[in-house]
Formats: C-alpha cells, structure tokens, sequence
C-alpha cells in the first residue's frame, strides 16, 4: 500500500485558487493512477479527477471541467491539483487517491475499485 498525504486545503474567497498536493510514499508513485474526490458536509463522496501514470491522461467530474487541472511529478511522488475559480461550492474535504491495478477511466466512474486513500485536506470557499 501506498501512503498518500495531501496538503495545501484552506480558505479561499470565492473566484479564488488553491493547489493541493498530495505526497504519496511506500510505493512507485509511478506505477499508481492517481486521483482527487471530494465530500462535502452531509454529502456523498463525489469524483474529482484522475490521472493516468504517464499523466497523459485525465478525467474531470463535471462539475469541476474547465476549472480544475490535475498534474503529477513522479520525479517527487506527488500529485496536484490546481483549482482555480473557486465556488462556495465547492467547499468540501479533498481525498487523494491512489491505485496501482485500475486505469483513470476506472477510478472515475468507479471509486469503490480504489485501494489508497488519503486523510484529506479541507477547503473551505467563502462567498
């Protein structure tokens, strides 16, 4: 297993931006599709992004496309994810997750197939 830690959550004014970090160690970050999923206060875990291990691929949740950008270093076992335009919201705590068996097509319509998660960062988007 892999440990995924994510850091960079806070608060931000609304049409703001944020860059999450997650540093994954134990594993071959480079061998993992990595991710981001979100849950809000009283809501369901909702899927964020996915990234392929090369990093040429990526999925987005609609609610996120055209504001949100996923990227990776595997150089550093890190992954980003740069938010920009942000919404109240979007206020939610932000999980990495990692899986080294499923592609990023997978991890985004089917979040129960990944095996690592991190504890989660909060954001918090103020009107």
């Amino acid at each position: 297993q892999v440990q995924l830690i994510e850091s960079g959550g806070g608060l931000v004014q609304a049409g703001g931006s944020l860059r999450l970090s997650c540093a994954a160690s134990g594993g071959t970050c480079s061998t993992y599709t990595m991710g981001w999923f979100r849950q809000a206060s009283g809501k369901e875990r909702e899927f964020v992004a996915a990234i392929s291990r090369s990093g040429a691929d990526t999925y987005y949740g609609d609610s996120v496309k055209g504001r949100f950008t996923a990227s990776r270093d595997s150089a550093k076992s890190t992954v980003y994810l740069q938010m920009n335009s942000l919404q109240p919201e979007d206020t939610a705590v932000y999980y990495c997750a990692a899986d080294p068996y499923i592609s990023s097509r997978t991890m985004s319509i089917n979040p129960t197939a990944v095996d690592d998660w991190g504890k989660g960062t909060l954001v918090t988007v103020s009107s």
